[in-house]
């Protein structure tokens, strides 16, 4: 079975939260990053009708006119997955007026958002997806040693959320060590308003 890999880390950011400050969380770390290619060739070898090379292309070709129809004001839904759109990021004084508001002055960044389908039959939204994982801590997992959890250094269905694990639809989605970070704001509902 796949497991989602975590570490266990202390809050030394002086100049975060007093309650925050000094205590522990969870981040996840990754083994690797997939390129098209190989998540290609792991499409293709699960079974699928078509080769490699033709599911390459199809994902190539998914890529450019995702970007295509994003740029062109629409949000694109994949069912079963979720809904990728835009979001705009500003200069953090903004505008005094409408009137002063200039987008070349003002606008600093276009963020490509992604929120997962929640519909009930494949809800991968974060409280739904947590349920599914299985968590190894990579601790454990390098000592070869046993853990208090069950033994094994795996959790089944539970883990840390809020702490290093982003936030559905906010952020500016950069990853710092294994950990998501949000910053900046957005529409966390893609479906609901135009975001920001």
């Amino acid at each position: 079975m796949s497991k989602i890999l975590y570490e266990v880390y202390k809050n030394d950011i002086k100049d975060s939260e007093s309650a925050m400050y000094g205590k522990w969380y969870a981040r996840l770390k990754s083994i690797e990053t997939l390129s098209l290619t190989r998540l290609a060739k792991h499409i293709a070898e699960h079974g699928s009708v078509f080769t490699e090379d033709v599911v390459e292309g199809v994902l190539k070709k998914f890529k450019t006119c995702l970007i295509e129809m994003l740029l062109d004001s629409k949000k694109v839904k994949i069912a079963g997955l979720g809904t990728f759109y835009l979001t705009a990021e500003c200069t953090k004084g903004g505008a005094d007026k409408e009137e002063d508001f200039n987008v070349n002055q003002h606008l600093t960044a276009l963020h490509i958002r992604f929120l997962p389908d929640q519909a009930a039959e494949d809800n991968i939204s974060s409280r739904e997806f947590i349920k599914k994982a299985e968590f190894v801590n990579v601790k454990a997992l390098l000592s070869n040693g046993s853990s208090e959890e069950d033994g094994t250094g795996t959790q089944q269905g539970s883990g840390t959320q809020g702490s290093g694990s982003g936030t559905q639809g906010s952020g500016s989605g950069t990853q710092q060590g294994g950990s998501q970070q949000g910053s900046g704001s957005s529409n966390p509902d893609p479906e609901d308003g135009d975001g920001n």
